[in-house]
């Protein structure tokens, strides 16, 4: 499972994991062991993870959350220490550590409060998200069916 299979929705709390598209919104189930299953019309304001970014002020102006959030695995192996209940100061300090160059006056105390709570959850539920994948593993593999095949 990657960042483009796992959404949030506006006014549910929690992420969700992408079944499959319906005629009229999209099939979504709860990261958890109730693995609840709902369907979300296409009103409801979905967000896919690979698709958000964090603002911030380089020439590239934002950075995907799927980069901060590796590098916030990186640096703390899923136990970050922080929570929404975290200070205010504590949380940008926190953030301005791992993302240098964020945005201070487009990213709200409430969005590193969301960002936390996104990182523990998928850190608990789902750590395999935060293993890079490289294209070039995939290719020596295939390289070695295909000389292994032609001998």
């Amino acid at each position: 499972m990657d960042f483009s299979e796992i959404a949030a929705v506006s006014g549910k709390g929690g992420l969700f994991k992408v079944l499959k598209p319906t005629r009229t919104g999209v099939i979504l189930e709860t990261l958890d062991d109730a693995k609840k299953k709902m369907v979300v019309n296409i009103h409801s304001k979905v967000s896919i993870l690979s698709e958000i970014s964090i603002y911030t002020t380089d020439a590239e102006g934002a950075k995907p959350l799927e980069e901060v959030m590796k590098k916030i695995h990186e640096e703390f192996q899923g136990d970050t220490g922080l929570s929404s209940s975290s200070d205010s100061d504590e949380l940008k300090s926190f953030l301005k550590f791992i993302l240098p160059e964020y945005d201070e006056d487009r990213v709200y105390v409430s969005d590193i409060k969301k960002l936390i709570n996104w990182y523990n959850k998928l850190a608990a539920d789902l750590p395999e998200v935060f293993e890079t994948k490289t294209e070039e593993a995939k290719d020596d593999s295939s390289d070695d069916k295909k000389e292994a095949d032609q001998s």
